[in-house]
């Protein structure tokens, strides 16, 4: 069965405000994708998402489920716990449809050759309640760990953390007001419950994961000397550690380039995937806690430094430091030093481009279009032309779950509870913590910022945009990027470097459209089921 966010390198970042793709995307953030025509999201690199690959694995898990009940060793510990993982991944695949499509067919059962498979969509509400439903029966006959060899397996912990994030979705702004007014695409009048309702119980459900004592943040308290940069870029070069719930180990090339290749600097022989752009740079705070701003001089003239420690662990940017270059590109830059400028002027009047940019000496075809780079997931000790690195990818983390129970107690007023929780997560990243200063909606748009600089590139953003209903205001706002120009005497030793000049330039259209929402239903999925009803705008 296939499992999993990021089984390509072009991850959901490129979709939303986080990065822009080198090579495609447009229809996407641009809103003109089809029913017949979904642009990346139906082929290989989101494979996730797709309609027929997730139905085709809940087959696959009903099949086991079916048969394992009547099998003749039905009951006995390794079944029950295989039972346990067929649910969890059910779960996590109809997960993965609500929250691209709302509420969809609930399967339970295996289909023959001469069954209908005309099945009209559930409602949002019964999607949830199903998914909720399997991920508390795989809870039940799961471990709470494994053995160090038997690692990559659901656990106790991960059925939880998937119910975590399922009730949080639930209790979303999106899926409550409910703009459609369709039973598939959130709650209707007179669902049962209320709205705090579903935050307690996304609340609740974050809570039981903490409550557990399994997991705690990695490097929780940072020793003095640390670099709190290394710190949490270890976390996602380390196959397992104190904050992984669930983790994938694997290379994700499938046959393609590495994934070095794809996110290093052309400079590097990269192909500069997954472009941060300047709206993300930018949402990552000072030093000191303080929001960014190019209004302020002293930011505006050293916008690199004195930034949140986590900005050094996720973005390459003009001047930061990587590894020593192959031999081609040594000659340019003999120490290792990101050239994302446009131009430096050297003493005789002559230009030359950053080696690191589309005009590169080096590639000058594959640059980044914002000049910036993806840093995290890479691994400085692994030569990215030669070997695939290993991508442990985190499904589910425990910083995932702190922001989860703080979103919930603050939409309960549980202001105390929801700093204590985000306070763990700064304290971690060497931030300054949160005050009882800090309240009410102050406090949930900084914990929405917390969120989105703690789980960069991580394949949050694109769903939190949608379920915050902030989507309008980020992807109406064409993608920037900076335009940085320089003087110097000599290219190869930064010393000499001089006179910067930024300029936030726009390097992607992009346009917002409320049917974007939510992901169409395939056209040819609905020819083949009449009863399929379509999302609103398509």
């Amino acid at each position: 069965m296939g499992f999993g966010e990021f089984n390509s390198t072009s991850g959901l970042s490129v979709l939303g405000d986080e990065a822009m793709w080198t090579n495609g995307a447009t229809a996407i953030v641009q809103s003109t994708i089809t029913s017949s025509n979904l642009d990346i999201l139906g082929g290989s690199r989101f494979n996730y998402l797709v309609w027929g690959n997730l139905y085709s694995y809940i087959r696959q898990c009903n099949i086991f489920l079916e048969e394992s009940a009547t099998s003749p060793l039905a009951n006995t510990p390794t079944i029950n716990r295989m039972r346990g993982e067929a649910y969890f991944l059910r779960a996590y695949y109809y997960q993965n449809l609500m929250k691209g499509c709302g509420g969809v067919p609930l399967i339970s059962k295996v289909y023959g050759l001469n069954d209908s498979t005309a099945i009209a969509r559930n409602t949002f509400e019964e999607t949830v309640d199903f998914i909720v439903k399997d991920a508390d029966s795989a809870a039940a006959l799961l471990p709470v760990v494994y053995a160090a060899d038997n690692l990559g397996r659901a656990t106790k912990g991960a059925a939880l953390a998937l119910k975590s994030r399922v009730l949080l979705f639930a209790a979303s702004d999106l899926y409550n007001i409910n703009p459609s007014h369709m039973p598939e695409t959130g709650y209707m009048n007179g669902s049962s419950g209320d709205r705090q309702d579903r935050w307690k119980a996304a609340r609740d459900a974050a809570k039981a994961v903490i409550d557990m004592g399994v997991y705690q943040l990695y490097a929780a308290d940072p020793n003095p000397g640390d670099s709190i940069a290394a710190n949490y870029g270890d976390i996602f070069l380390t196959k397992t550690n104190s904050e992984i719930i669930l983790n994938r180990f694997a290379s994700i090339n499938n046959g393609a380039p590495a994934v070095g290749t794809w996110f290093n600097p052309n400079g590097y022989h990269g192909y500069g995937e997954n472009s941060p752009i300047q709206q993300m740079v930018d949402a990552y705070e000072m030093r000191d806690g303080t929001k960014f701003s190019w209004s302020n001089p002293e930011h505006a003239a050293h916008p690199y430094e004195n930034r949140d420690p986590r900005f050094y662990a996720t973005i390459f940017y003009d001047g930061a430091h990587w590894k020593k270059r192959y031999p081609d590109g040594q000659v340019y830059d003999p120490v290792g030093i990101i050239q994302a400028f446009k131009t430096i002027t050297l003493p005789d009047g002559s230009t030359l481009p950053g080696i690191d940019t589309r005009n590169g000496p080096i590639e000058n075809w594959n640059g980044s279009y914002p000049n910036y780079y993806l840093r995290k997931f890479l691994d400085i000790s692994n030569d990215h032309l030669a070997i695939n690195q290993e991508i442990p990818w985190p499904f589910f983390r425990y910083a995932e779950i702190l922001l989860n129970y703080a979103e919930a107690c603050i939409a309960l007023g549980q202001d105390q509870d929801a700093r204590s929780a985000l306070n763990q997560i700064r304290k971690r990243a060497g931030m300054p913590e949160f005050t009882s200063s800090l309240s009410g909606i102050e406090l949930r748009d900084e914990c929405r910022n917390e969120r989105r600089i703690e789980l960069a590139f991580e394949d949050h953003r694109f769903f939190d945009i949608r379920r915050w209903m902030i989507a309008p205001k980020v992807m109406n706002e064409d993608a920037k990027g900076i335009e940085i120009t320089v003087k110097g005497t000599d290219r190869a030793d930064r010393s000499t470097y001089h006179d910067y000049s930024y300029k936030v330039i726009d390097v992607q259209k992009r346009h917002w459209d409320d049917k974007m929402y939510f992901i169409p239903i395939p056209f040819d999925e609905l020819q083949r089921n009449p009863l399929l009803v379509q999302n609103p705008g398509f």
